[in-house]
C-alpha cells in the first residue's frame, strides 16, 4: 500500500510539473511580430495599411465586376460599372465614417461625440473629418453603398436587386483586407482567453486575448468570398435576382454575430454590452440576418431570369 501511495504521489508530481510547464508557455506578443501600421513613410506622410486595404478592396471590386459583366445576362454595362466605382467608393467612405460616428462614439445613452460641437464652433466636430485617424463602420458603409447603387440604378433604369447581386460578390474581399489591416495595426483586439494562440496586444494590458481580427478576416472575408465566387462562377445563382446579395447579407450577419462573442466591445460601449447582453455590433447585425433570410427565400421561390438573346436579362443588358 505504501509503495502504491508513493507511486501515486510521484505520478501526481509529474502531472503537476507538466501542467506547470504548459502554464509557463509564453503567450504570443503582437509587438514581437515586427509589424507596423504603415507600409512606408516619406517625410510626414505615411501610407497606412488600413488605407491601402480600402484602396485595394475597391480596385479589386472594379476589376472583378468588369469581368463579371462580360458574362451572359449581365444587368449592367461597363459605363455603369465605372459610375458605380465612383459612387460606391464615396458611399463606403462617407457612410462608413458617419456610421462609426453615429453608432460607436459616445456612450450607450449619450449623443455621439463626433456630432457634438468642437470648441463651441460649428455643428460637426473636426474629429468627424479625420478619417486618417481610423474609425469606420461596416453598417454605415453598407448603407452608403446601397444608396450609391440605388442612385445609379434609378438614374439609368437598371434592376436594383440584380446590380446588388453583382456588387455583393466583391465586398468580402474588402472585409478580408480591412480585418487583416486591423490585425496589422494591433487594434480591435478580442476578449480575454486562455487558448494557445492567444495574443497580447499593445495598449490592451498584459492580458492574453483572442486575435479576433483574424477570425473576422476568415469568416466575414475569405469564407464568404469563396462561397459567393463559387455561386457566381460555378452555378446559375446570378439568374435568380436577390440570391447572391441575400446569401451575402445572411452570411455576413451570421459571421459578424458569432465573431462578436470573441471581439472586445468598444471601450465606450462596454457598459452597453453588459446592460443589453449583446454588443452594439451584434444588435446592428440582427436586422442584417433577418433581411438576408427574407431576400434569400424570396429569390429561391421566384423563377430565374433568362440568359439568352431576347430574354429579360439579355434585353436589359442591351438597353443599358
Amino acid at each position: 500500500m505504501l509503495s502504491l501511495l508513493a507511486e501515486s504521489a510521484q505520478l501526481g508530481a509529474l502531472l503537476g510539473a507538466a501542467t506547470g510547464a504548459v502554464e509557463a508557455v509564453e503567450p504570443i506578443y503582437w509587438s514581437d511580430l515586427g509589424m507596423r501600421p504603415y507600409l512606408f513613410e516619406i517625410g510626414g506622410f505615411q501610407l497606412r495599411y488600413y488605407s491601402l486595404a480600402y484602396l485595394l478592396g475597391v480596385l479589386f471590386a472594379y476589376w472583378h465586376l468588369s469581368k463579371m459583366i462580360k458574362q451572359p445576362g449581365a444587368p449592367l454595362a461597363q459605363r455603369h460599372a465605372d459610375d458605380l466605382f465612383f459612387y460606391c467608393t464615396l458611399g463606403v467612405i462617407v457612410g462608413g465614417r458617419l456610421g462609426y460616428a453615429a453608432f460607436y462614439t459616445g456612450g450607450a445613452s449619450s449623443i455621439p461625440s463626433a456630432f457634438t460641437t468642437f470648441s463651441g464652433e460649428g455643428w460637426v466636430s473636426w474629429q468627424l473629418l479625420r478619417v486618417w485617424d481610423g474609425g469606420m463602420s461596416f453598417h454605415g458603409g453598407l448603407i452608403g453603398v446601397l444608396l450609391a447603387i440605388a442612385f445609379v440604378t434609378w438614374r439609368d433604369r437598371l434592376s436594383f436587386m440584380r446590380v446588388c447581386d453583382y456588387i455583393a460578390v466583391n465586398v468580402p474581399m474588402g472585409m478580408l483586407l480591412g480585418r487583416l489591416a486591423n490585425f496589422n495595426n494591433g487594434e480591435l483586439w478580442g476578449r480575454e482567453t486562455d487558448v494557445a494562440w492567444g495574443m497580447v496586444f499593445p495598449n490592451a494590458g498584459e492580458v492574453v486575448r483572442h486575435p479576433s481580427q483574424l477570425y473576422q478576416a476568415g469568416l466575414e472575408g475569405l469564407a464568404l468570398l469563396i462561397i459567393l465566387m463559387l455561386l457566381f462562377w460555378r452555378t446559375k445563382a446570378r439568374y435568380r435576382p436577390g440570391l447572391l446579395v441575400g446569401i451575402f447579407t445572411l452570411g455576413m450577419g451570421m459571421a459578424r454575430f458569432v465573431n462578436e462573442f470573441f471581439r472586445e466591445p468598444d471601450e465606450q460601449l462596454s457598459d452597453f454590452a453588459v446592460q443589453t447582453g449583446l454588443s452594439m455590433g451584434q444588435w446592428l447585425t440582427l436586422p442584417l440576418i433577418l433581411a438576408g433570410l427574407i431576400v434569400t427565400l424570396y429569390a429561391v421561390t421566384r423563377k430565374p431570369v433568362g440568359s439568352g438573346p431576347g430574354s429579360s436579362a439579355g434585353s436589359q443588358t442591351a438597353t443599358a
